[in-house]
């Protein structure tokens, strides 16, 4: 569930982005979305906001992964300069499934077998067609579209990374009978975000269908990391993971729908080398995993 909900992200962030600005449009979701949480951790059976205590390097480690995360997501599609460009950054981003396989060795202790660095090419020769157009698959073709949006491409690559650390420390740092804190990560990073709107200037619009996205996003965000934040401290991690190998797909069909966007056959490619890529890696911890146990 977690996984379909996101797929709504990219879409309304750069809508709301091109109004209100990327850094009020993040500001706004996220503490509309931390106030939600709230709301949730006081009803009855929540134990009246109470948590089991949770250790100081998942508060501030795990947190500061997810805001890094979150202002680079938020940044990175509002520099995006087209619509078209807001499917190739969230292409970027998408790494983030192989990326939480990759980091899970070292950080988890997982064990892989040697189809982990075919599947490991693949997404990443998926994400390259992308970012070549497919014109000349070389390095002065890569660097040339690189540098028309260095910025937007790089926040992408840092948020991929980050949260595929935020999703195998959550697990290292807090057990699974504990609750988390996905709730207090979201309302901080509305707080820094916000905080970071009021050092700059963002032209914002605000219309009846902007506070309905607003609205709409916090309500998707909320639901889906208090879900996603469970599963990947309680449940099967890898499994977990393989299914969010498929977000890459969901997203560019929900983002071509809401944005009235027409990709080109090598999106498609690459989109698809992206999730056959992870696809591959999650199959080479698996296998690992089970020999181990």
């Amino acid at each position: 569930m977690a996984i379909v909900l996101w797929s709504a992200t990219f879409a309304f962030a750069r809508s709301l982005s091109e109004h209100i600005g990327p850094l009020t449009a993040g500001a706004c979701t996220y503490l509309l979305g931390g106030f939600i949480c709230l709301l949730r951790l006081r009803r009855p059976g929540k134990n009246g906001g109470h948590r089991p205590k949770l250790s100081p390097r998942y508060l501030l480690g795990c947190g500061s992964l997810f805001i890094v995360y979150t202002a680079a997501i938020y940044l990175a599609v509002g520099l995006a300069k087209t619509r078209e460009q807001v499917l190739e950054v969230a292409l970027v981003n998408y790494l983030w499934p192989a990326l939480t396989v990759l980091f899970s060795l070292p950080l988890l202790g997982k064990n892989a077998s040697v189809w982990l660095l075919p599947g490991t090419a693949l997404a990443l020769s998926g994400v390259w067609l992308v970012m070549t157009q497919g014109t000349d698959t070389s390095w002065q073709s890569f660097g040339r579209h690189l540098q028309g949006n260095p910025a937007a491409y790089g926040l992408a690559l840092i948020a991929a990374a980050s949260w595929g650390a935020y999703s195998n420390l959550a697990r290292r740092w807090s057990g699974p009978d504990s609750e988390g804190a996905v709730e207090w990560f979201m309302l901080a990073t509305g707080v820094v975000l916000l905080a970071m709107r009021f050092l700059t200037t963002e032209p914002t619009c605000w219309t009846a269908r902007c506070v309905g996205e607003v609205a709409g996003l916090a309500a998707v965000t909320t639901v889906a990391y208090v879900l996603w934040d469970s599963s990947m401290r309680k449940g099967n991690m890898v499994l977990v993971v393989a299914c969010s190998y498929f977000t890459p797909l969901f997203s560019t069909l929900v983002s071509c729908a809401y944005l009235r966007v027409s990709p080109g056959q090598i999106l498609w490619v690459g989109c698809l080398l992206l999730v056959v890529g992870s696809l591959m890696s999650w199959r080479s911890v698996s296998d690992g995993a089970r020999r181990s146990s």
